[in-house]
């Protein structure tokens, strides 16, 4: 008996059941949790969780989010602190400021944001060791064709 007790607690200290905020819903105020969230509806206010935020299609915040991964379809104007990975779905548009370890950016999303790269290491992004993916070769490929195009003549090899 004791020990089925014990096992809904470390549920909880994972993470718990995820949050929903639907469609429809306007919530304006500070949010705090452990468990992830997924908002159809609005909030204006801030968010904090050690889990991962999902913004849905209909989906709207207007304030800082900390989280540790996001995925974005809908709209988000503020502060955004991720600390693993930021994905924006195609329909995406992003405004504010953004500080993040790792972003994947589809086709099409409108990200209008001041954004701050801070991986768990200095090169995480150039290690070879690190399988290739579509984050970390898109993030190098836009690093280089910028430094390119501040460094008008390009050497010749």
């Amino acid at each position: 008996m004791f020990s089925d007790n014990k096992k809904p607690k470390a549920m909880t200290e994972l993470g718990g059941q995820p949050n929903r905020i639907e469609k429809h819903t306007k919530i304006k105020g500070d949010i705090v949790s452990e468990a992830d969230f997924r908002i159809d509806g609005k909030l204006n206010g801030n968010l904090k969780t050690s889990g991962k935020v999902v913004i849905g299609k209909d989906g709207y915040i207007h304030g800082k989010v900390e989280c540790l991964n996001a995925d974005i379809e809908g709209n988000f104007n503020g502060e955004l602190l991720v600390s693993e990975l930021l994905t924006l779905k195609s329909s995406a548009f992003i405004e504010g400021t953004v500080a993040v370890a790792k972003l994947a950016v589809e086709p099409g999303a409108t990200f209008n944001a001041s954004c701050n790269m801070k991986g768990k290491g200095a090169s995480n992004t150039t290690t070879p060791s690190q399988p290739a993916g579509a984050t970390s070769s898109t993030s190098s490929a836009y690093k280089s064709s910028a430094a390119q195009s501040k460094n008008e003549p390009a050497k010749a090899s």
